[in-house]
């Protein structure tokens, strides 16, 4: 789970193993798996600061993922 912040600066926190992408279209829009974008303030490289963070303390970080034949760090 991480904090992050509305466009109206209200805090909440997301379940980052809902999302699929990520983009900077400017403003970062997160898509979740459900297909809901979710647009917020934060950086793109904040929630992904955020996200490996979290991955790190519940133990997901360094785990290989095979996707499309190439296998990749996480």
């Amino acid at each position: 789970m991480i904090p992050l912040n509305k466009l109206n600066g209200e805090e909440f926190i997301l379940n980052s193993l809902l999302i699929e992408q990520i983009q900077s279209l400017p403003d970062t829009t997160i898509t979740l798996i459900s297909g809901r974008k979710m647009v917020v303030r934060n950086s793109l490289d904040e929630v992904m600061e955020k996200i490996k963070k979290y991955h790190q303390e519940i133990g997901l970080l360094g785990i290989s993922v095979k996707a499309g034949g190439e296998e990749y760090e996480r």
